[in-house]
């Protein structure tokens, strides 16, 4: 009589326990992999906090060296191993990994919280071959950050306008951002004019890229940036990549001593500590700006310059415009998660990715130092008053104002992605460091890059990469 009643005893309370986790994932769990912390690690760590409340499921956060990730996850799929149940990777892979994915199911394509994402990344960076592949949790573009100390200061202003001719202000051209680095490079004051990253292996391309679009990604020929789309032959050489390679190695005179060794790691606490005026970086130099560093109430935030001239693959000619185009890059194109597709909790996973990029999740990511996510929502860029832990009013208008009009620029430019990716960035970084260190000349190094491209997409299949390539620039397929 006693076990009988203890029995019966035990139904409320299991389904008690029910009714708490919905959906009820209780006895799974998830093995969600991506780089070390603490960005994007850390922001995977604390959703777990949340989903595992919710679930009464398990999350298993692994972590591995960001070098490490693409051979272990493309691996782990194609061998069909099951290790990973949620991977955190990079648009730039998504090309080689979609076929070994799950497709998002469609009731995640659907609703406020989807029409929330942003489009150019919705629409753009999480489909591949039709079909969403993965969901971003981070959003990335390269931008260009000031100081308000010094752009305000009236001797600064008169003195700028006397030297330059025009008045002080963010710089709109890559003219403009070479006279501003050149009028405060002052090493005898312990400062410099710009910070950008230099260093192979730190992200160097990205910067290169950033300056290339302003002078490769020509409106009217949608895609043309890196390849052909009609032909698939390199563009990598051209007068507009030539042009900015000029350029960013001759920035090099205004950054500070060791530019070269620089990654993106460096420049940011460059930029916050006061030693530089201006650098180019992802969002987080203006967080760590106001959060960690000297210039606490004067980050100020704008798009990348810009150019009248760009130069046009198809005519052969340089095409002069009446305004500046702006051709904000999104270098990166910030972290993305994915559900392989011999994950053995495939229902589980998507809750979970559903919870990491839902606007409550993401939204607290978003104003968490070190968490490495980055605005991406409408919801993120719309609410000021959330950053208010981090900003002033006028450092979160500027930040979030800047990333908004990048991302609605319509001549935003994509990231590379392509099938291959790491086999055309290798030769990219390797024939780039020799010009940024004087042992080619730009024009010799780009040839070769060129060359290499080619023979990299004839190994790979020149049609197949076309095709690939066509889709990743959101053209139609030629018929």
């Amino acid at each position: 009589m006693k076990k009988l009643l203890a029995t019966v005893a035990l139904v409320p309370l299991a389904g008690m326990a029910a009714a708490q986790c919905s959906p009820d994932y209780t006895g799974v769990t998830l093995n969600v992999s991506t780089q070390n912390g603490p960005a994007i690690a850390s922001a995977l760590a604390a959703a777990a906090d949340v989903w595992e409340e919710q679930t009464c499921g398990t999350v298993n956060v692994i972590e591995f060296p960001f070098g490490e990730l693409y051979p272990k996850f493309l691996t782990a799929m194609s061998q069909q191993t099951g290790d990973f149940d949620v991977i955190g990777f990079v648009p730039a892979w998504l090309p080689d990994f979609a076929p070994f994915m799950s497709t998002m199911p469609a009731g995640l394509q659907e609703g406020a919280d989807w029409d929330d994402i942003h489009p150019t990344y919705r629409e753009r960076l999480m489909i591949w071959d039709g079909e969403v592949k993965s969901a971003t949790m981070d959003g990335d573009m390269h931008m260009l950050n000031l100081r308000a100390d010094l752009l305000d200061d009236p001797e600064e202003q008169a003195a700028f306008e006397a030297a330059y001719g025009y008045p002080l202000a963010a710089p709109v051209t890559w003219a403009q951002y070479r006279d501003q680095a050149e009028f405060f490079t002052r090493p005898d004051e312990g400062l410099y004019g710009t910070a950008e990253a230099y260093r192979r292996g730190g992200q160097q391309f990205w910067y290169f890229f950033s300056h290339a679009a302003s002078y490769t990604n020509h409106p009217d020929n949608p895609g043309a940036m890196f390849f052909d789309p009609e032909t698939m032959d390199a563009q990598i050489n051209n007068p507009g990549w030539l042009r900015a390679l000029e350029e960013y190695k001759a920035f090099l005179d205004f950054n500070p001593p060791g530019a070269l060794n620089n990654g993106s790691g460096d420049v940011r606490p460059l930029y916050a500590g006061g030693t530089v005026a201006m650098n180019v970086d992802w969002a987080d130099s203006g967080v760590l700006g106001s959060t960690e560093g000297s210039i606490d109430g004067h980050v100020r935030t704008a798009m990348l310059p810009g150019s009248t001239e760009i130069w046009n693959h198809v005519s052969g000619e340089w095409d002069s415009f009446d305004e500046v185009v702006h051709s904000p890059f999104l270098a990166f194109g910030g972290w993305q998660l994915g559900v392989p597709a011999d994950s053995r909790n495939q229902d589980a996973a998507w809750s979970f990715v559903e919870t990491v990029i839902s606007p409550e999740v993401s939204g607290l990511a978003i104003v968490t130092a070190n968490s490495g996510v980055n605005p991406y929502r409408f919801s993120h860029y719309d609410n000021l008053d959330a950053w208010s832990s981090i900003f002033s009013e006028d450092e979160a208008a500027s930040y979030l104002g800047a990333q908004r009009a990048s991302l609605d620029a319509p001549n935003v430019a994509l990231d590379l992605r392509l099938p291959g990716f790491f086999s055309y960035t290798e030769v990219l970084e390797i024939e780039l460091s020799k010009a940024l260190a004087g042992q080619v000349e730009p024009q010799e190094a780009l040839d070769a890059i060129a060359a290499e491209w080619d023979r990299l997409t004839d190994e790979f299949g020149r049609d197949t990469q076309l095709a690939a390539y066509r889709a990743s620039v959101g053209l139609p397929p030629l018929e």
